[in-house]
């Protein structure tokens, strides 16, 4: 792909974000440049707060809202079924890329890699959260997940054929999976800011405790339906 032929969509899943989308959508039309991004598509999952109304009302004409079925997976794909660009970035609600992030991304496309994420932050000062984030800038799949964002040609996207919608939760980590397998990721050295107010709500440690177990009954064959029910019955 030549320069001029790259263009981002930006695709995040919302649902109930009233409190955050308003803020992201500003912070990433303040850190990018629209040479770069095509579009900015907000995908809301049967919100039943004012998330769709801020959306509506944002300012710019680049970004889009569309409605899905709940289910973040099924929204994901949504978004790339809309999007016009050849690159698709996936952004959780709640997480902030680096300045820049665009340029940051179409580098490493331009150097032939066709997927990939950020290394990672919390919004917090605990020593397991710093400790967790500082993980991320290794390049093995047991340091990635959802919250560190993801950019994926579409080509590649398409290929792989998109988030496994059987999965309620650990969707990210089945695509990345995905794509670790092929060869085809990489690490961005710069950070994103993601929030910790699950792990605020929750508590550091059952949350952590929780997400290994998730974790591990993967890794021994658990089907999508029963990882999603020990996740209600433990975090809700």
């Amino acid at each position: 792909m030549t320069k001029d032929l790259n263009k981002i969509s930006i695709i995040i899943p919302v649902l109930n974000e009233a409190e955050n989308i308003g803020r992201l959508l500003r912070y990433l039309t303040e850190n990018s440049s629209s040479k770069n991004v095509s579009e900015i598509i907000v995908v809301d999952g049967e919100s039943t707060d004012r998330t769709a109304e801020i959306v509506k009302n944002f300012s710019l004409t680049d970004v889009k809202l569309i409605s899905s079925k709940k289910g973040r997976a099924k929204q994901m794909n949504a978004g790339a079924k809309a999007s016009t660009g050849n690159i698709l970035y996936f952004l959780h609600a709640d997480t902030f890329p680096p300045k820049d992030f665009d340029q940051f991304i179409l580098d490493k496309v331009q150097k032939g890699h066709e997927a990939g994420c950020f290394r990672m932050q919390f919004n917090s000062k605990h020593w397991w959260l710093n400790l967790t984030g500082w993980l991320t800038k290794f390049n093995l799949k047991v340091c990635r997940g959802g919250d560190q964002s993801l950019f994926i040609t579409k080509t590649l996207f398409n290929t792989i054929g998109g988030y496994n919608e059987n999965y309620i939760i650990y969707e990210d980590n089945i695509l990345i999976n995905e794509l670790y397998k092929r060869n085809k990721f990489t690490v961005i050295n710069q950070k994103i800011t993601t929030s910790a107010r699950l792990y605020k709500k929750v508590g550091v440690w059952k949350l952590q405790y929780y997400y290994l177990i998730i974790y591990l009954k993967k890794w021994f064959g658990a089907s999508a339906s029963e990882l999603h029910n020990y996740y209600k019955k433990r975090i809700g």
